[in-house]
């Protein structure tokens, strides 16, 4: 999928911007989409099922994708058989989005439930088994690692689409089906509700509430003078949401409390508070999704026709992708070492607000390095005489491409640990296993988002009668102005996230030591709490 850029302008021939539009939505419903099927896991199939539908659906989707191809149905769709624009009929297009739909439900299903249901199999009361179970998920993931990367390298050397789509199909039918062969063997957990329902149901409670008038003690409020426990501390800022947890006279507090959307605690009324005061944040985030979304869209355009070898020695154009991958978990690991560096002084908890604000900045030199390179590609191409010949090779090493990938992962690897850390730190301990879902919901806004803003900056762009950014053609477009605009842009982004920041009410670390791990797979929300016997 990192490489669908090139099959959809080199066999589709679509314009690289609209290649890139059908990219970044699908990237982005499969960011956003997590956060939907965690509230249905967790409220209604629970997660062995997740697991088989979107098991059954990746299975399908690759299998559509590579039949999709058109050398695959040629006969029964009544085209040619050649990787040509022409020999791709209605019917091939139905299943290639058919099929790519698919492949966004399997895959959010996977990164919803996988790690939860992992964790559910093992036997807590047995210690051995338990760390036997860890040596497994350990040998496991460096069994998924290694045979990623290998799959990568060897496919990148496959010149048939329909191979490259149809062995990954093969895979997935064989774990699919190697997955259903244990069904009664696994231990199964019934939902248990979704902390989010609380957070839906204040709103719901205090707009029902909306002409009420709050009590001048704050003891008279629902939980305060009826409850045993410890409550969460009343605060006066968003005072039109202590309602949802005002007593109402005309009714006994027994009918009052079976009705949950009419009357809520105040401790769900105060988590709720602290989920609202870090909306400004997280809209700070989404510019971060609009400057990642260009690295296996655009980048990846820039690097499909340029020149591979060096002296000698070609390289398949995956290992910039390998160098980005490795770049990210370095700045995961480097995050992790200064957040434990700093202990439990009382700085450690504007950790993550530093790490978020280097992301910012790490995108800012993306956007400016991009475009400098590309300059300096559009250049080559005019001295070459290939601005009409977008699909021979050009004269430049692909390597002036790496330090644009590099800065990109910096972005990516420490803007998902940090913001990972950000809200573990301040927000509810309720909605935790929810914050990987969240954080990657509002990165997916944001690639979703870069689809408006390439439309936007090109309606722009062509006033006065100029010549529009995004031609239909790469070498006659000018992707370096619009890399230039995104420098622009994150820079006031990260202006506007300081001083959210500043103003922010932070409240005391609770921060244990992290560990690099948790952080791995910072494009996709995961979390997995049991730890590694080796």
């Amino acid at each position: 999928m990192y490489i669908m850029m090139a099959y959809l302008t080199n066999v589709w021939k679509l314009g690289f911007t609209r290649a890139a539009a059908i990219l970044n939505v699908f990237w982005g419903l499969v960011a956003t989409l997590p956060l939907l099927l965690k509230f249905l896991v967790d409220t209604l199939i629970g997660h062995y099922w997740m697991l088989l539908i979107s098991s059954i659906s990746y299975t399908v989707g690759l299998g559509f994708l590579s039949m999709s191809t058109p050398p695959v149905l040629a006969k029964a769709m009544g085209t040619c058989s050649e990787y040509k624009p022409e020999c791709i009929g209605n019917g091939q297009q139905i299943l290639f989005y058919t099929g790519l739909a698919l492949v966004v439900i399997g895959g959010c299903g996977h990164i919803t439930s996988w790690a939860q249901f992992a964790s559910e199999q093992i036997n807590e009361e047995e210690e051995e088994i338990k760390n036997g179970t860890r040596c497994c998920n350990c040998f496991g993931l460096y069994t998924v690692i290694i045979t990623t990367i290998v799959a990568v390298i060897v496919l990148s050397y496959v010149k048939l689409w329909s191979i490259r789509f149809g062995i990954p199909a093969i895979c997935s039918l064989v774990a699919t089906l190697l997955f259903f062969s244990g069904s009664r063997t696994y231990k199964y957990v019934s939902p248990q509700g979704s902390p989010l329902t609380a957070f839906v149901r204040v709103f719901v409670a205090s707009t029902t509430k909306v002409f009420y008038a709050l009590p001048k003690d704050v003891s008279k409020l629902y939980e305060y003078e009826n409850s045993d426990t410890e409550v969460a501390p009343h605060t006066k800022s968003l005072r039109c949401l202590d309602k949802a947890a005002i007593i109402e006279p005309s009714k006994t507090l027994e009918e009052q409390r079976k009705n949950r959307w009419r009357l809520c605690t105040v401790t769900e009324v105060e988590e709720s508070k602290t989920i609202v005061r870090m909306i400004p944040v997280w809209l700070t985030f989404i510019f971060c999704g609009v400057v990642s979304s260009i690295g296996f869209t655009y980048f990846i355009e820039q690097l499909d026709n340029l020149n591979p070898k060096v002296g000698r020695l070609e390289f398949p154009a995956i290992v910039l992708l390998w160098f980005y991958n490795q770049a990210k978990t370095i700045c995961n690991e480097l995050y992790v070492y200064f957040t434990n560096s700093l202990g439990q002084s009382g700085s450690r908890k504007f950790a993550p607000a530093i790490g978020i604000v280097l992301s910012m900045i790490s995108a800012v030199l993306c956007c400016i390095v991009a475009a400098n390179v590309e300059n300096r590609r559009l250049n080559v191409v005019q001295k070459h005489g290939l601005l009409d010949k977008p699909d021979e090779t050009i004269p430049m090493t692909m390597f002036w491409l790496l330090p644009q990938f590099l800065l990109l992962a910096a972005l990516d690897g420490l803007f998902y640990s940090s913001a990972l850390s950000f809200f573990k730190d301040q927000s509810p301990v309720s909605i935790e296993k929810y914050l990987p879902f969240f954080i990657g919901g509002v990165y997916g806004v944001g690639i979703l988002s870069s689809v408006l803003s390439v439309y936007i900056v090109g309606k722009i762009s062509e006033s006065g009668g100029k010549p529009n950014w995004f031609q239909h053609n790469l070498n006659r477009s000018r992707l370096d102005k619009y890399y230039r605009t995104l420098a622009w842009l994150s820079a006031i982004n990260l202006v506007i996230f300081i001083v959210v920041a500043i103003f922010y009410r932070y409240k005391e670390s609770n921060l244990q030591n992290l560990e690099a791990e948790e952080f791995i797979e910072a494009d996709e929300p995961f979390s997995d709490d049991n730890t590694c016997c080796c």
